[in-house]
């Protein structure tokens, strides 16, 4: 297959948004895929912001960082997302280069525990406002579960109404494929 999947795809964009030295956000810790990812990208010298509401998935996280030397320029926080203010220090106000998100819930673990729109949208706005011009805001969302068909109705159109002059939104999917698969939104700050 010639056409990136959706999460190389995720990948490759945070990629060129977050260089060395950067400050990166995971919104959703999960099992710590793209925590790494963030913190190879931002070096030893760069910050990393790694949200999980769920104290295995924090675990997890560190274990994965701490197996690859890369727990230096992370601050893992048992907390959610929506809460990012608490825990952005001053001197990141205004300087996020990139952040994601993979909506849903964790593979392998209780499946009543979701993200949700109402928090989603909340951590989306203080992300926004705190990235860097041609800062990326990458949503992975898996609306296979009723929860997830939830919160796609509510964040697809708060995306769509982001104001053209200041943001450029990307929605990357696989149209003709079964089962719900996931798809991306891409938020980029002008």
């Amino acid at each position: 297959m010639k056409l990136t999947r959706i999460l190389p795809f995720a990948r490759e964009l945070l990629a060129k948004a977050v260089p060395k030295s950067g400050i990166a956000i995971d919104a959703t810790a999960g099992n710590g895929h793209d925590t790494l990812f963030l913190a190879k990208c931002v070096g030893e010298h760069g910050f990393v912001y790694s949200f999980d509401i769920q104290k295995q998935a924090i675990e997890t996280t560190k274990s994965r960082l701490m197996s690859e030397s890369a727990l230096t320029p992370v601050n893992l926080i048992h907390d959610g997302h929506e809460n990012l203010l608490t825990y952005l220090k001053t001197e990141h106000n205004g300087q996020v280069d990139g952040a994601i998100f993979n909506l849903g819930y964790l593979p392998g673990s209780d499946k009543s525990i979701v993200t949700i729109a109402e928090t989603t949208i909340t951590a989306i706005r203080h992300i926004l406002t705190h990235l860097k011009s041609e800062g990326l805001l990458i949503l992975v969302i898996y609306s296979g579960h009723m929860e997830g068909k939830k919160e796609r109705e509510v964040v697809i159109p708060f995306v769509r109404q982001l104001p053209q002059d200041m943001y450029h939104v990307l929605e990357y999917r696989f149209t003709n494929q079964r089962n719900n698969p996931p798809f991306i939104i891409a938020i980029e700050k002008r």
